[in-house]
């Protein structure tokens, strides 16, 4: 099988490329490198696997939750280059392709949203190893953030931001931490290649980034109410 995958929903992206089981991945260091090297590592990706675009099996990008820029941009370089081969898109939760990094059965992963927030969602594997969320991926404050029952592994930049914070919030309910960890290409690919064999594809015209919240700022009234500076 052949994915073609992109992951730009934080600073760290990356761009992988599934061929018949092995990954081919570039990094993309830096928000503002993105747009300017996503089509070029690409490009470099197909080359090396002597592929074009047209023997892909889909297009697979990061949905987000995360940096509206980079979220477009995954979403309308998948669009273009699906509409161009006639071939379908997964857009796969870059929470649910980082949880697939972690190596333990319950994964509650927490990203910073920037405005003093966190994206958030509970994973447990399933039969096949595929962490399946438990209810909707949230946007909260970091001491609004509720773990399920029972002992969880945690993961995502949010317990870099607020290591202190979460850590009293779930005190003695962690099996373990990586708060390093952010979303990957390659992971994205990975879920992308089971949603072709499960035929969920969707149709260039259809994939859409998930945002959680509709706004990038606050208000000078908002960040006064939250105890900030005008």
């Amino acid at each position: 099988m052949n994915i073609l995958s992109i992951e730009t929903a934080t600073e760290h992206g990356s761009v992988a490329l599934l061929h018949d089981g092995e990954l081919l991945v570039r990094r993309i260091q830096g928000a503002a490198n993105h747009s300017e090297a996503v089509l070029r590592d690409l490009r470099e990706l197909l080359i090396e696997a002597g592929l074009a675009v047209t023997q892909l099996d889909a297009i697979a990008f990061g949905a987000g939750p995360g940096a509206f820029t980079g979220l477009r941009l995954a979403c309308g370089v998948a669009q273009g280059l699906a509409l161009g081969a006639g071939l379908g898109v997964a857009a796969i939760g870059s929470l649910q392709a980082l949880a697939l990094q972690v190596d333990a059965g319950r994964v509650f992963v927490a990203t910073d949203a920037r405005m003093g927030e966190a994206y958030h969602a509970a994973f447990e594997l399933d039969a096949e190893g595929v962490p399946m969320p438990l209810g909707q991926v949230g946007c909260s404050q970091p001491l609004e953030l509720e773990l399920p029952a029972g002992d969880w592994f945690a993961a995502g930049s949010a317990f870099k931001v607020w290591p202190q914070e979460l850590e009293a919030r779930f005190l003695g309910r962690l099996t373990g931490c990586r708060p390093d960890m952010v979303p990957r290409a390659e992971e994205v690919a990975r879920l992308g290649a089971m949603a072709v064999g499960r035929e969920a594809l969707a149709p260039p015209e259809l994939a859409a980034p998930l945002y959680v919240r509709d706004k990038v700022a606050f208000t000078t009234a908002e960040r006064l109410a939250r105890g900030g500076r005008a």
